[in-house]
């Protein structure tokens, strides 16, 4: 098994940069740096698929970039991407409330999930 994620595009095996992710609710692609680890639902693209990236008609395209390719996002782009998610979430926190604690522990590094996102946190906090 190689240590390097590959694209997930059907007969690409260039090494991956960028993580797709689909917000079915939104009509949304998020494309943005390549993940920490691979999710069963998103999709890994090597540079050149991800440069080349277009969505359905009607469907909105939300590129997270960090500028030069292989090197890690600034901590404002993830700042900014979490406090994103932690507001789109804070309806539904509020109803999880009001219903109880689920009985699932989270994740130490965990912050927030949406769905089948997660937001995790800096581990520099």
């Amino acid at each position: 098994m190689s240590p390097v994620r590959r694209c997930s595009r059907t007969a690409c095996g260039r090494p991956a940069v960028a993580t797709l992710t689909y917000v079915y609710a939104d009509s949304t692609a998020v494309l943005g740096p390549l993940a920490t680890y691979a999710e069963p639902h998103c999709y890994d693209l090597c540079a050149e698929h991800s440069e080349r990236l277009t969505a359905p008609r009607g469907w909105e395209v939300v590129r997270l970039s960090d500028g030069s390719g292989p090197s890690r996002p600034s901590g404002d782009d993830l700042e900014a991407l979490a406090n994103a998610v932690r507001e789109a979430a804070r309806p539904q926190e509020r109803a999880a409330g009001a219903g109880g604690a689920g009985g699932r522990t989270a994740d130490p590094m965990e912050v927030a999930r949406r769905g089948h996102l997660r937001v995790l946190r800096s581990p520099d906090n």
